[in-house]
């Protein structure tokens, strides 16, 4: 009887399972175009692609994919009146090789029309790929293809993602899961999951992937895993993506039975040579490495007096004759709490400008701090004209919430982009930093830290693969705006419906504003709880480092708050040019959004808005809170626009973040409260408990750590 009656429940939920968009598919849905117009169905009935190999078959199945999924049709491949052409340049028609453009590059692609037939023409592989799935994108946006067609070509080389995945497939700063490594299985069986990962990176035209933590494990380059690795790199080739590994500075000791790690002992320099020599025996095409040296414990050139331009190129001059990079993390700091965290990078970096081998990329944090809600740019970027540096955001939300709030990034990547330095004068964006244009650089490169696991929708809240996404068209194009990145992953992703796109859109931009508002307005910073960083901890005080804590950051006292970067303090504004110095040292000058950042102010000092700051604080923080209760409304309006499965599942993480809204704004003001004296100002609501109360939350087991 029981076992009857759960098969019947089995049956009536079969139906539901078997359609619950479960968002595994990301923003390659390629669910049905309504009503399409003849060009659309008549792109896809009679392919031509020029050559056989790997990466063309990927082509051959992403457009039987795209096909059956936006018209129910598959295409037939047939060389005989195609309507749609697949050819690199060099074998296309003279009469359609003419009318190609000439500046493609390596990986750029040209998509065009010519006599009833779409003609997708590349360089390279690759680039064929990188056009036909932008030629999808545009066919699930309903845009049809302009008389000029799409030219376009990546303005970065190096457009990797760093996974901080560890060997026991824990992921620090994960919120999504386990690593979907299975370094158990692994090389003898590979997972669709890494095959969906590297089709889904090759949509965004990522080309690169370091698979281990930056905290490295030195294992990960002995034998038993390079032949893993191994199989994960030949499972990316054909999608375009290199495999690099992050290397242990002190591996020599650990698995090479060497006494120390000296960069400047020959015996280290040979046994690096010789690892790389090993490792290409494996992986012919190994990216090279990725490197955390001097930082949070990890050893580096520092334990031997080294500099960091000693340590990286050790590593450069090992993988050079194989063509591979090091990428060199500038997220160092000393044994000893400086004067200002701010300042360390710079002060490291700067002097040894120049002395990197050509095949060392300097990798640098979009901010000096450590990927907080909102920093200023790194003052790195200009600083070093002789070294290319590579930017480093990271898309897994550390301090942003983890995986329940949403907060699409893109305004904050878009945001220090398009920062200006000033270096060379006014338009000396941060993106021509990255791009190369500034300083002619001979190696460009963008990073991004992962967010990826092994959650069903692989980045734990839906619009996180929002973040995934817009990383990738940022790499690819660091001039790429916020708006179209929100518009376009909206109609892959769920629907072309303007009565969804435009609320969502709007509740996408705003939400890293929000989030800001409710964790740190007004430039405070660091002041989450200690370690997981989950939630509020503006009380945390003492341990091994003062610049582990909050109290470091913000000074509150009854004077006041915020940290004094200027003259008169710091003094780490130094390290920007004297535009910003000026700009940004001056109260009257300096955006709002980083007061508290650069100047410590009492707490009734007169803001723009005629509101004394302690007032301005906690408006701010009510704010938050009012727009993450206000996209809890839209949502629930747009109900009929979207499957039950996502509706329910992004409706339920809204809820979590306007609650922990309320506890970040509560907790935030009864400690900084205690010191301002204030009362609340009209229309911030009371606070639920007491500051014991906030100050006794004690969350176990927190992911990401």
């Amino acid at each position: 009887m029981i076992r009857e009656l759960f098969t019947t429940i089995a049956i009536l939920l079969l139906p539901i399972m078997l359609s619950a968009n479960d968002g595994y598919k990301l923003w390659l849905q390629y669910y049905p175009i309504e009503n399409p117009q003849a060009w659309q169905q008549d792109m896809l009935k009679k392919v031509s692609i020029a050559g056989e190999n790997e990466t063309l078959d990927i082509i051959k199945n992403e457009l039987n994919i795209a096909a059956e999924g936006f018209f129910g049709q598959n295409p037939s491949f047939s060389k005989e009146n195609p309507s749609l052409v697949i050819a690199l340049k060099e074998q296309l028609p003279s009469y359609l090789a003419s009318k190609a453009s000439s500046k493609l590059g390596e990986e750029g692609f040209h998509i065009f029309s010519s006599d009833n037939q779409t003609v997708i023409t590349a360089n390279s592989q690759f680039g064929l790929l990188y056009g036909t799935f932008r030629l999808l994108q545009e066919m699930q946006k309903s845009n049809p293809l302009s008389e000029t067609g799409i030219v376009d070509s990546p303005k970065v080389q190096h457009r990797v993602l760093n996974h901080w995945d560890n060997l026991d497939r824990t992921v620090e700063r994960g919120y999504s899961g386990f690593s979907i490594w299975n370094w158990h299985r692994l090389p003898r069986h590979i997972d669709q999951q890494y095959l969906d990962y590297a089709r889904a990176n090759a949509s965004l035209g990522i080309n690169g992937t370091a698979i281990t933590n930056v905290n490295a494990n030195a294992l990960i380059l002995t034998p038993y895993y390079l032949e893993k690795a191994q199989a994960l790199a030949d499972a990316f080739r054909p999608y375009g993506i290199k495999l690099y590994l992050t290397a242990r500075f002190s591996s020599p000791i650990e698995i090479g039975g060497l006494e120390t790690a000296d960069p400047q002992n020959e015996a280290v320099k040979q046994w690096w040579k010789d690892k790389a020599k090993e490792i290409y025996e494996y992986i012919p095409d190994f990216g090279g490495f990725l490197v955390k040296a001097d930082s949070e414990g990890q050893p580096g050139p520092h334990n031997y007096g080294r500099t960091q331009a000693e340590g990286a190129n050790m590593l450069a001059d090992a993988v050079k004759p194989f063509g591979g990079i090091v990428m060199w993390r500038a997220f160092v700091y000393s044994e000893n709490t400086p004067d200002d965290r701010h300042k360390q990078a710079y002060n490291e970096f700067v002097p040894i400008d120049g002395e990197f081998r050509e095949n060392v990329i300097v990798q640098v944090k979009n901010g000096a701090i450590d990927f907080q809600p909102r920093e200023p740019f790194h003052p790195l970027f200009g600083a070093m004209p002789n070294t290319p540096l590579m930017m480093e955001f990271q898309i897994t939300q550390e301090y942003l919430g983890h995986d329940t709030h949403l907060a699409f990034l893109a305004p904050m990547y878009e945001e220090v982009l398009k920062e200006d330095t000033y270096i060379n004068g006014e338009g000396s964006e941060v993106a021509k930093v990255i791009d190369g244009s500034l300083h002619n650089y001979s190696l460009t490169g963008m990073a991004g830290v992962a967010n990826v696991g092994t959650d069903r929708n692989w980045t734990g809240h839906h619009f996180h693969q929002a973040n995934w996404y817009a990383y990738g068209k940022l790499a690819w194009n660091p001039w790429e705006s916020s708006e179209k990145i929100a518009e376009d992953w909206i109609k892959l992703t769920f629907t072309t419906e303007r009565e969804f796109v435009e609320p969502v859109k709007k509740l996408m931009l705003n939400s890293h504003e929000m989030v800001v508002n409710y964790m740190t307005p007004l430039g405070i910073h660091h002041i989450m709880a200690r370690s997981h960083h989950y939630g509020p901890g503006p009380w945390v005080t003492g341990g091994g480092r003062a610049d582990w804590t909050s109290t470091y950051y913000h000074n509150a006292s009854e004077k006041g708050m915020g940290f004094d970067r200027t003259l008169s303090g710091s003094n780490a504004l130094e390290q920007y040019t004297p535009e910003l110095q000026e700009k940004w040292g001056d109260l009257d000058l300096v955006p709002e959004k980083f007061l508290l950042w650069f100047h410590h102010l009492p707490w009734e000092h007169q803001m723009k808005s005629g509101n004394i700051l302690w007032d301005e604080i906690a408006l701010h923080y009510q704010k938050g809170v009012n727009e993450a209760r206000e996209n809890i409304k839209t949502w629930k309006n747009l109900e009929k626009h979207v499957d039950k499965y996502r509706f329910e599942h992004v409706l339920s993480f809204m809820e979590i973040q306007a609650e922990e809204a309320e506890w970040w704004r509560d907790a935030v003001l009864l400690y900084f409260g205690q010191y301002s004296g204030l009362p609340l100002p009209e229309g911030v609501e009371p606070p639920k408990h007491n500051l014991e109360y906030y100050m006794n939350i004690d969350h176990k087991f927190v992911p990401g750590i």
